[in-house]
């Protein structure tokens, strides 16, 4: 029976280990009553998912009491003055397939915008989020953790954007990505809403790079709405090359939802093209420095297409 104390201990250190050290005392304070009104199951269970979860590839459901301990934190790490942008546009992704398409700037993005919809009233949205998540977070207990806050989908990196641990051969890639396509499909058709990083990996500089063709493979429902969503200030939260995080102002953008059969057919079913269409999308919630590739003074050919296409299916 001394388990459950000792787990809710050893995720209390690893929570407060997340946050600088002037931090640390507070996040003991705020997460002692989460795991005082916790039952002892709960907090078995949580330790073992957190040393756990990722051990092969698929679908990894929420655990409810990390979610509990992700709202504790995001207390604490997100600002007050961090906005959930175009939450109007929630309402009508009640009854619907919904993907979510979002630029990269931190391992914590998923969390944050699982924490502003909580914050912001759109439990039910939050309940129904499954994040498509690469190896990398699967390499250690608080990275795991931040799967745990919603389903996740252990999906393989591409080949152009992986690095050390997440570097896979190719032929692996393939029979690997056909597993996360058909977890992700069932997800949709129980009733999740994914989260995909359509560059597919964290941009160094806060600018967007080129959308991956491949993301297009998860887009195939006919009856999916694609909401493309803006992430803004989540680089300062635990900037690169540093392991503790900061409070900060996180803007989250919810763009309009494009019907996933009407932009296919306006890019001529062409999947890179499709996928500079989304990345268009997000562009337009972000702002010129975090636009990258998608900045309109990119005068790229494709791209250019790429934006009419979007015009087209927005219409």
């Amino acid at each position: 029976m001394e388990e459950a104390p000792d787990a809710a201990q050893l995720i209390t250190d690893a929570a407060a280990s997340f946050v600088t050290p002037a931090l640390a005392p507070a996040v003991r304070e705020a997460l002692a009553p989460v795991f005082a009104g916790s039952e002892p199951e709960e907090r078995r269970a949580l330790l073992h998912r957190l040393l756990t979860t990722g051990d092969g590839w698929g679908y990894f459901p929420p655990c409810p009491l990390a979610r509990r301990v992700n709202l504790a934190l995001g207390h604490l790490t997100v600002l007050p003055s961090s906005r959930l942008m175009g939450a109007e546009q929630l309402s009508a992704l009640q009854e619907r397939e919904v993907v979510y398409l979002a630029n990269h700037l931190s391992f914590s993005d998923a969390n944050l915008f699982a924490y502003l919809l909580e914050r912001d009233g759109h439990d039910r949205i939050g309940d129904r989020l499954c994040v498509l998540a690469g190896p990398k977070v699967f390499t250690d207990p608080f990275r795991r953790f931040s799967s745990l806050c919603f389903g996740a989908i252990k999906l393989p990196q591409s080949p152009t954007r992986a690095s050390g641990e997440a570097v896979m051969p190719r032929r692996e890639v393939a029979r690997v990505a056909a597993v996360t396509i058909a977890a992700s499909m069932e997800r949709l058709a129980q009733g999740d809403h994914l989260m995909i990083f359509v560059e597919g990996a964290r941009s160094r500089t806060a600018a967007m790079q080129p959308a991956l063709g491949a993301v297009s493979r998860y887009l195939e429902r006919p009856d999916t709405l694609l909401v493309p969503l803006g992430i803004v200030g989540s680089e300062l939260l635990v900037p690169i090359g540093e392991e503790h995080g900061h409070p900060t102002q996180v803007t989250i953008h919810v763009g309009a939802p494009i019907e996933a059969a009407r932009l296919w057919r306006a890019t001529e079913h062409k999947r890179g093209l499709l996928m500079h269409a989304v990345g268009a999308a997000i562009a337009q919630l972000l702002p010129p420095a975090y636009q990258g590739y998608y900045a309109a003074t990119n005068p790229d050919d494709e791209l250019a297409r790429a934006r009419a296409a979007l015009r087209a299916a927005s219409v």
